[in-house]
């Protein structure tokens, strides 16, 4: 992470959730805060008046606003606050090309609400160069169930894992909390069908060893890298996505990847969708090659 944290503002209580959010990273990593609006006039819009001056004055108003709120929270952090000229989802891309981290809103979570999250947070999710946190309206770190903890999703050697477990170790020496680094593994697709798939069951504690041994391994260079932080390696059979939502009730950050980042294909793939959308705790995107 770089010495900057950007977040979102568009006067909605999710956004402000994401201010404050962002406001208490930067100042645990000792970093600048930078709250930013996109927008550009468009004579035929109406949401604040045809007015340009008038919907110019709401922006403004809406970020000095924000930057109030961070500064008499959080007195000695470096704060800055900016109007974006363009369309949102571009604007806020880039953002994440020149940003540790950018901070986004999210409207709301469960199996109706939690598809709420927004065609903007969606399509800056799908494009971003760097980790992006969605966090909902409402989050409050100390009123989640002990224990404290940052939860990641671990994939397989090579399939991204590094970028996830670089963020997440991150966060979690800068709480001081426990990682927990969530491995799921399931039976070959083929064992469902196949003659063989008595016997693979009947091999399945085997298999799960070989797993639990991947993850002890895709692990090393991390432990040794951040010998403070404590791990919990979790290794489950089962939906990575269930799991995952399961675990990340009493986390205080779930770090997920997204395959693509740079000029490959750009997707959220169907457990970060999962997560993003029915997470009650703050989750972190990240691109991975």
């Amino acid at each position: 992470m770089t010495g900057t944290i950007t977040a979102g503002v568009d006067g909605t209580a999710p956004a402000l959730a994401a201010v404050d959010w962002a406001a208490d990273e930067a100042e645990r990593r000792g970093a600048r805060l930078r709250l930013v609006h996109a927008w550009t006039w468009r004579p035929v819009d109406v949401t604040h008046g045809v007015d340009r001056r008038v919907e110019e004055d709401w922006v403004r108003r809406t970020l000095a606003e924000a930057e109030a709120r961070v500064r008499a929270s959080h007195p000695g952090l470096d704060v800055t606050a900016e109007v974006l000229d363009g369309d949102p989802v571009p604007s806020l891309v880039a953002e994440t090309g020149r940003s540790g981290t950018l901070v986004l809103g999210s409207r709301g979570h469960g199996t109706l609400t939690g598809y709420l999250l927004g065609s903007v947070s969606l399509h800056v999710l799908r494009q971003a160069e760097g980790p992006v946190v969605m966090v909902r309206a409402g989050d409050r770190p100390e009123a989640r169930p002990a224990p404290a903890e940052v939860v990641a999703g671990v994939q397989e050697p090579g399939a991204g894992s590094d970028a996830v477990l670089d963020f997440a170790f991150s966060a979690a020496a800068a709480r001081g909390v426990p990682l927990r680094a969530v491995h799921v593994w399931n039976l070959p697709a083929s064992v469902g069908w196949s003659p063989a798939s008595l016997y693979a069951a009947d091999q399945s504690s085997a298999l799960e060893e070989v797993s639990k041994g991947v993850l002890t391994d895709i692990l090393k260079p991390w432990r040794d890298a951040y010998p403070q932080v404590e791990v919990v390696e979790h290794c489950e059979f089962g939906s990575a996505s269930e799991i995952l939502l399961s675990l990340g009730g009493s986390a205080h950050l779930l770090a997920v990847g997204r395959r693509g980042r740079g000029e490959g294909v750009r997707r959220l793939g169907s457990v970060t969708h999962a997560v993003l959308h029915h997470a009650t705790a703050p989750v972190a995107v990240v691109p991975h090659d």
